[in-house]
């Protein structure tokens, strides 16, 4: 199996403490844990540990999210606080969030990308989509019910494709405005309702690149939680390498050699600067140029 970043996690998720006030509440013992964060970035110290203190240290206005049972049957907890921070407040590609996502150990990236998605979901789920009225927090965190018509909310991940193109031994890639100067990486785009994962695979290459393509194949998966998403990773192959740029999505995109591509990931010289380790970009560039 093809383990790509921010997988591999070491928690149990312990979906019955859920559905158990009980022995969810004889879970926050003396030894349950409880995330430390700083707003939404990770305490992360110099072995790429999380940091973690007592629940205890809970804010007495604020909810704890389980996160899952360690080895020794340990729950862990995040906080979800009374006043919930905007995912603008530590966006995806500010250097703090960047030097964090690298220094993760894998299981501990996971660890966090939960903690990150399920609080910004809900800071963005707070009212009822069916009738307006307030939520609240249910099931250890994993879901909100409405305090009008009783409709329960469950947190939701969202689909999307990230691909390259092949085409004689040359590999796709595009570059995204406000990208840092040199980065090229895999097209990606949501999957859209109705759709197949080769499907969107297709459509997005097309309306990005001109590009068309078929034989479609999947590679691996990635939670991403930015807000939270699940990148699907996929190759295909092009019979016409033409490029008609659409503007509006890319900045650049070119065609790179296979050996070229081992030998940036590699760290050596080449026309780009790859996407960074812990990104799904990175692991599918990484078998491509490998297979």
């Amino acid at each position: 199996m093809i383990r790509a970043g921010l997988t591999g996690g070491t928690l149990d998720r312990a979906d019955g403490l859920r559905h158990d006030p009980a022995k969810l509440a004889a879970a926050m013992n003396v030894r349950a844990r409880l995330l430390l964060l700083d707003g939404l970035l990770p305490d992360v110290d110099n072995e790429g540990q999380l940091g973690w203190t007592s629940i205890a240290e809970l804010a007495d206005d604020a909810v704890p999210i389980l996160l899952g049972l360690d080895d020794h049957g340990v729950a862990h907890f995040a906080a979800l606080p009374s006043h919930l921070p905007a995912a603008e407040a530590t966006p995806m590609r500010s250097p703090a969030m960047t030097r964090a996502l690298a220094t993760l150990q894998p299981g501990e990236a996971q660890t966090y990308a939960a903690a990150r998605s399920l609080i910004l979901w809900h800071a963005r789920h707070g009212y009822c989509a069916n009738c307006g009225h307030a939520t609240e927090p249910f099931r250890a965190g994993w879901g909100r019910r409405c305090t009008g018509c009783g409709t329960e909310h469950f947190p939701r991940v969202d689909p999307v494709v990230i691909m390259i193109a092949e085409h004689d031994g040359r590999a796709l890639l595009g570059r995204g405005k406000g990208w840092p100067p040199g980065r090229y990486s895999a097209l990606a785009g949501f999957v859209e309702p109705a759709e197949s994962i080769e499907e969107a695979v297709a459509r997005e290459i097309r309306e990005e690149s001109g590009v068309v393509v078929h034989d479609v194949r999947y590679v691996a998966s990635q939670p991403w939680p930015f807000a939270s998403s699940l990148m699907m990773a996929c190759i295909a192959t092009a019979d016409d390498p033409t490029i008609t740029l659409d503007t509006n999505e890319l900045e650049d995109a070119i065609w790179v050699p296979r050996d070229e591509v081992a030998r940036v990931l590699a760290g050596g010289e080449g026309s780009f600067l790859p996407p960074p380790p812990y990104a799904i970009a990175h692991t599918l560039l990484t078998e491509w140029a490998t297979s």
